[in-house]
């Protein structure tokens, strides 16, 4: 039905997906085996009809303009995010990327605040430590 083994793949394991979380119901039916079958094929014609709209925006409105160069800092600053221990980078970005406050971040994340002080604090030290050994290679 579909063509091309990699998006039977795909479909396949969405229509398993779904039925799993709807197991309670599905093993009432007569045939669950046909349901996952239209699921299948129904996932599969969702992606055909998103494919298409894609090339008919495209044929319409062009292709991207073209993409403006990356800033060296800006690269910099995300190898040197990256170095950073997961925790205290969240609460970088969080804070100095989107904007949350102190107050914000700790109802979002889950964390007291004086811990999101702590780590917002280690994190601006181990990204500045970062930042200094990345300027220093660059010398």
């Amino acid at each position: 039905m579909v063509g091309n083994l990699s998006e039977v793949e795909d479909a396949v394991q969405e229509a398993y997906t779904r039925a799993w979380q709807r197991w309670g119901r599905l093993r009432a039916y007569a045939d669950p085996e046909a349901w996952v079958r239209t699921v299948a094929y129904r996932v599969a014609v969702s992606s055909w009809r998103k494919a298409v709209n894609r090339v008919t925006a495209h044929r319409r409105h062009g292709p991207p303009a073209d993409a403006p160069e990356l800033d060296p800092g800006l690269l910099n600053l995300a190898a040197a995010l990256r170095k950073v221990p997961p925790d205290q980078r969240r609460l970088l970005v969080l804070h100095h990327v989107v904007g949350l406050s102190v107050e914000a971040i700790a109802q979002e994340t889950g964390t007291p605040t004086g811990t999101v002080k702590s780590r917002l604090s280690r994190g601006r030290a181990a990204l500045r430590a970062e930042l200094q050994e990345e300027a220093a290679h660059d010398v």
